[in-house]
């Protein structure tokens, strides 16, 4: 089986006021479907604009990305939207709920965006999956973090995505908060045999992923197994 994702020599640079700045240098790199991977590393080295790489929300200046068979990198800003609202969930260190919906209709936007007919009868059953069930009419700013957190995961996983990018998830959450917020990250991913990379500072949440990449000044510096995702177990229900 191919890789769901795979990134051949990437290189990111941004050009200012005459200087070349290079954020990624020649990065490659194949992830597993089904698998768990963190990505970890000092602030600037490069994280988090690997992650953007590989979901499609940016464009590599060198390279090949390669993201359950469509190569992002031959396609424009709208043809890499259409491919990340088909594949691709996201969780965000800041949640980015739209303040004006409700949870329920926060949970509804990526299911509405591909037009499905169940999208209410979806969002709900995601929000009791997360235990939010009764706090589906609140609005962002009527939850805790950790709640918002909690809608920004049950949305992730609205569409079914065949692949999860979590950058610092839990980087705004106390640390009781950030442990159930980990608890139900890894359990729904779990049941939905969805890929999972994870950006973080978190050693821990590193350790619970098969895999960790350590990324510094831009370029892989290692690549190691931890062993997790032997005993992982796909089951496509959720």
């Amino acid at each position: 089986m191919p890789p769901i994702l795979s990134l051949e020599k990437v290189s990111k640079t941004y050009r200012s006021a005459g200087h070349t700045l290079t954020v990624l240098d020649d990065v490659s790199l194949t992830v597993e479907e089904g698998s768990t991977l963190a990505v970890i590393g000092p602030s600037g080295s490069g994280k988090t604009t690997l992650l953007g790489l590989c979901a499609g929300l940016d464009s590599a200046s060198e390279g090949r990305i390669e993201l359950n068979g469509v190569r992002l990198d031959t396609l424009d800003e709208d043809a890499r939207a259409k491919v990340r609202n088909l594949y691709v969930g996201f969780i965000f260190q800041n949640f980015q709920l739209l303040p004006t919906l409700t949870a329920l209709e926060n949970v509804m936007v990526p299911l509405e965006l591909r037009g499905e007919r169940q999208a209410r009868e979806r969002a709900r059953e995601l929000l009791d999956k997360v235990g939010l069930s009764e706090r589906g009419h609140h609005y962002p700013s009527q939850l805790s973090g950790g709640e918002q957190q909690r809608v920004s995961l049950a949305r992730a996983f609205a569409n079914r995505p065949r692949i999860l990018f979590a950058d610092e998830p839990t980087g705004n959450l106390d640390a009781d908060t950030s442990a159930r917020i980990e608890e139900l990250m890894f359990s729904l991913n779990r049941e939905a045999g969805t890929t999972l990379i994870v950006v973080t500072h978190n050693p821990e949440l590193a350790a619970r992923t098969g895999r960790i990449i350590r990324i510094r000044g831009g370029r892989i510096v290692s690549d190691e197994p931890t062993g997790r995702d032997a005993d992982r177990t796909h089951n496509a229900e959720i």
